[in-house]
């Protein structure tokens, strides 16, 4: 599944994806051009300074000079290019990625996503995703750092075989030992780190979810020593990485070095060319050095792809809508059935655990296992796409929801495009808008985690407001005057009647509040009676 997007993503971004992997061609050629050229001028010119002044005067230093100040002003734009156009390529296409990733994770069953808590979403979501520029960045340096190799062979044949032979082998012992040492040390390292690292993003984001009970309680000192006993593996892993990264970084220079000096030692030709052919080597080698690590990046990426591919395992992709032609919803309860269309208001009745929250919440799609025959436009509603039934049914649940963000945060998750009045106008419906007024900000007002700020019966009405800007064909309630006082749970009656005789919208409520039943026109009877 991650390659799939990958491949989707890279395609969106062909455009800036040739032009960086140009750009870095350009780049990586002008600066070997560039080494090599100074390296020939630098030491033709010794030369001839050393051999009199004929040959001084003989000496043509404008052409060299002129093209290394050409070869330095090209690399600096090439770079340039180079950095502007695979970021771009990298950054627009992780962000593809990642917001498909997402709409795949609220499309899936709940059974599925609930399956990974707030830290593991974070983890992978986050820095599993980042690793997945390797892909991207291997599809720009690899085809231009294997071009700039082949034109430095070229340079090499000026110096003769051998010079060809030893960067050659240089390049190629670099490699190999580089791609050992990360499939030995680096690969088990690295696998490590991110078990280490979601450990410890889980543990924050649990600690950090009792706030509020960690500062009364005094467990500041304890959490502080949880976190570092998560921490501790995060750093082993980290150290060992810096081992064998710095091992890579040994032998790799090691090999320059050697390759330089077998260059200088054994290539016959005269000493401007061996220093253009030595110097053209150095920096071929850097080069190789970026592609071996790109290699060992590779190792990170693939436990990214795993972990990323085991959120999903169906891979399947959001589904299309598919909503019935007519939302008509049909319950079957001790054998008699109920019709539901919009614009009734209808009250779901009985005791404690006779399935009403369950009826709501397999509507929804939060659940199927409604112990009532529940359809939707005459299909079984389990057998409906969750998108279908999302888009027929606006939940205000008994636990409200929140997201870490401000009242407005809250409220424009109901539907894209909301505006600020109809904000005000769906607090004024569900008796929030002086609660709201009275915050610092208004609509602007962090809540904190969890809408840490306000009150549950407070939590609820926000929940309602998002649940009323849904404009969906049914708005189903649950306890939603659970916790008010009577005369707040009398406006919301009078408000929200008012508000379902201008918009025709459907009601299926649930509720043990005497007063609410005044909202619903009929009855369902979930222990069996018939209503």
């Amino acid at each position: 599944m991650i390659e799939a997007l990958l491949r989707s993503a890279r395609a969106g971004q062909r455009r800036a994806v040739l032009l960086g992997m140009a750009a870095a061609a350009v780049a990586a050629l002008s600066a070997i051009g560039l080494l090599a050229v100074s390296g020939w001028f630098l030491t033709g010119a010794a030369i001839a300074g050393l051999t009199g002044a004929a040959a001084v005067k003989a000496f043509n230093y404008l052409v060299p000079s002129a093209a290394i100040r050409g070869l330095a002003i090209l690399r600096t734009l090439s770079r340039y290019g180079e950095r502007l156009f695979s970021h771009q390529a990298m950054l627009f296409a992780l962000a593809e990625v990642r917001a498909a990733l997402f709409a795949r994770l609220i499309a899936a069953p709940p059974a599925t996503a609930l399956l990974h808590n707030r830290g593991d979403v974070a983890a992978r979501l986050g820095g599993d995703v980042e690793t997945l520029e390797e892909a991207l960045l291997r599809t720009t340096l690899v085809p231009s750092g294997i071009a700039t190799l082949a034109g430095t062979m070229l340079l090499m044949a000026l110096a003769g075989w051998a010079a060809a032979a030893a960067l050659l082998f240089a390049a190629g012992a670099s490699f190999a030992v580089a791609r050992r040492i990360g499939r030995d040390r680096i690969a088990p390292a690295l696998d490590a780190e991110s078990a280490a690292l979601g450990a410890l993003k889980r543990c924050y984001v649990e600690l950090a979810a009792g706030g509020d009970d960690i500062a009364v309680y005094g467990l500041a000192a304890d959490v502080r020593a949880a976190i570092a006993a998560a921490e501790a593996p995060l750093h082993r892993a980290r150290a060992a990485m810096a081992g064998a990264d710095t091992l890579v970084s040994i032998v790799h220079w090691g090999l320059t070095g050697a390759a330089v000096a077998a260059i200088v030692a054994l290539s016959p030709a005269g000493a401007p060319v061996v220093a253009l052919a030595a110097l053209a080597a150095t920096a071929a080698m850097e080069i190789v050095g970026g592609l071996a690590r790109l290699d060992i990046q590779r190792l990170k990426s693939r436990g990214a792809r795993a972990r990323l591919d085991a959120m999903f395992p169906d891979a399947a992709a959001p589904a299309s809508d598919g909503a019935p032609a007519q939302p008509i919803v049909e319950l079957t309860v001790a054998g008699a059935l109920h019709r539901i269309v919009p614009g009734d208001r209808v009250l779901l009745a009985g005791r404690s655990g006779s399935g009403k929250t369950r009826l709501l919440e397999t509507l929804t799609g939060l659940r199927d296992d409604a112990p009532e025959d529940v359809r939707i436009g005459g299909l079984h509603a389990a057998g409906l796409p969750l998108a279908a039934r999302r888009s027929l049914f606006a939940l205000a649940a008994q636990d409200a929801a929140m997201i870490a963000g401000s009242v407005a945060d809250n409220l424009s998750l109901a539907r894209p495009g909301i505006t600020r009045d109809e904000m005000q106008a769906a607090l004024t419906v569900a008796c929030l808008d002086d609660v709201v007024a009275q915050l610092p900000g208004g609509l602007d007002c962090w809540l904190g985690d969890d809408g840490a700020r306000l009150s549950g019966g407070q939590r609820k009405r926000l929940s309602l407001a998002r649940a009323l800007l849904a404009q969906r064909p049914f708005l189903l309630l649950d306890e939603p005057s659970e916790g008010l006082d009577g005369a707040t749970e009398a406006r919301l009656i009078a408000r929200l009647g008012e508000w379902f005789a201008e918009t025709g919208i459907g009601l299926i409520l649930v509720s043990h509040r005497p007063a609410m039943r005044a909202l619903a026109t009929r009855q369902i009877e979930m222990d069996g009676d018939p209503g």
